[in-house]
């Protein structure tokens, strides 16, 4: 499993209606959370880009140049993917993404970041350098974001320069209908409304 299939099912839960530190997904995601998660590791992950490098004795795989990888109706787009795999080569232990990392998830979520690594092991995603997560007018942002994909848990740490911060709306509530509030960028995905 990569980013693209991690953090892609995971990033869901990052942008719920909770307090910035800790951010727990809403009940009804969580119930179908864990399947998603099983159902996304049997999916093939498709990566494409300008040029891959295979490093057999390191038993890794570099992918450079307008990185895009696909699972399961989840996109991860990056400068540059590196993806760690076992002594076989059967599995992916870890993956680090590094330059305008941006991920879509199935369910309309986008991230982004300077880096994003995944840690199969751990099952642990790790959003850095201006990590931001949202969706439609919800944002979480800091400098990190931790994904604990098997605990179904996110945490959000500020940086010297930023504090964490995170805006929610009710789910009743239209863009139209708050005076003032600024609309928050959404990145346009394959079947997600602008």
């Amino acid at each position: 499993m990569t980013v693209a299939a991690a953090s892609l099912a995971s990033v869901a839960a990052v942008a719920a209606a909770a307090p910035p530190s800790t951010v727990p997904p809403p009940p009804a995601a969580a119930a179908e959370r864990p399947e998603r998660a099983a159902e996304d590791r049997g999916q093939p992950v498709t990566v494409d880009s300008d040029k891959m490098e295979r490093f057999g004795r390191e038993s890794l795989v570099v992918f450079t140049g307008n990185v895009v990888a696909r699972q399961n109706s989840s996109v991860q787009y990056a400068d540059r993917m590196e993806v760690y795999l076992d002594e076989k080569g059967d599995r992916i232990l870890r993956t680090v993404s590094t330059g305008n990392v941006r991920i879509i998830t199935r369910d309309c979520r986008t991230g982004t970041a300077r880096r994003a690594e995944y840690h199969d092991l751990e099952q642990r995603v790790v959003l850095s350098g201006g990590a931001r997560v949202w969706q439609e007018d919800n944002v979480v942002s800091g400098e990190s974001i931790v994904i604990y994909l098997s605990q179904d848990r996110s945490v959000v740490e500020g940086g010297k320069q930023e504090r964490v911060k995170a805006i929610f709306y009710p789910s009743g509530d239209q863009p139209g209908d708050r005076k003032g509030a600024p609309a928050t960028a959404r990145a346009p995905a394959a079947g997600c409304a602008n």
